[in-house]
């Protein structure tokens, strides 16, 4: 009997400073959500705050603080609702700056759970300029994306804010084109992160020669791509 709680014990003691440190994590993102929601909307937020917010989400593959910048000064200057591929940090702030432009954030995710925590962290916040779109990711034949209602969905986008699907899809982002183009406005504004990554960077060339533009990357810690629709 002794012998086991013994045993059991450094999986206790680890799963109890487990949830201190989470409790931390979510105290430093409550605390840096309500300063950013507070802080004048029409200047960049300093990167101590943006990096209270990333450490407070506590998610390894979270937007980073360069793109965050980005993501929230398009999103002031949006002409038409924002489409966001894949949901999490950036979700929450996109909504935050929407509800205060009243703009509106349509964002697809296909992992219930997450979405599930990004519903839960919205609600708490009071932030409902957020639509929340389940989409599985099915094969489209030579690549793989989001399922999305499309007859729900605006067809005036005047941002993207692509962080998803998953690296290991098949296709990886490619897809947003061939599915969402008709959905998107002329001049939309396509910001994709994870540049730096091949596959990332071929998407950018493939959806460049497709739009006939060109795009630029961005950002040194984390580099994104940059494009606008013709």
């Amino acid at each position: 009997m002794l012998a086991a709680v013994l045993k059991s014990a450094p999986k206790r003691i680890s799963r109890f400073f487990d949830r201190q440190r989470s409790q931390r994590r979510l105290s430093v993102f409550d605390r840096a959500l309500r300063r950013f929601m507070n802080a004048p909307i029409d200047g960049d937020l300093p990167f101590p705050l943006l990096k209270d917010l990333v450490y407070g989400w506590d998610n390894t593959w979270s937007a980073q603080e360069e793109y965050i910048r980005a993501f929230l000064r398009a999103a002031r200057q949006a002409r038409g609702p924002i489409l966001e591929c894949g949901s999490g940090l950036s979700t929450v702030l996109l909504g935050a700056v929407a509800q205060r432009t009243g703009n509106r954030v349509w964002s697809l995710e296909h992992d219930p759970l997450w979405l599930e925590k990004v519903r839960k962290t919205l609600s708490r916040h009071a932030i409902d300029a957020v639509t929340l779109c389940l989409a599985n990711i099915v094969s489209y034949g030579p690549y793989s994306w989001y399922a999305p209602t499309l007859h729900r969905l605006p067809r005036d986008f005047g941002l993207i804010v692509c962080d998803g699907p998953p690296g290991t899809t098949p296709g990886g982002r490619y897809g947003f084109l061939p599915v969402m183009r008709s959905h998107c406005r002329q001049g939309c504004e396509i910001l994709l992160d994870d540049a730096a990554r091949p596959s990332e960077h071929s998407v950018l060339e493939k959806w460049a020669i497709e739009m006939d533009t060109s795009f630029a990357i961005e950002g040194e810690m984390k580099p994104f791509g940059r494009l606008a629709m013709r």
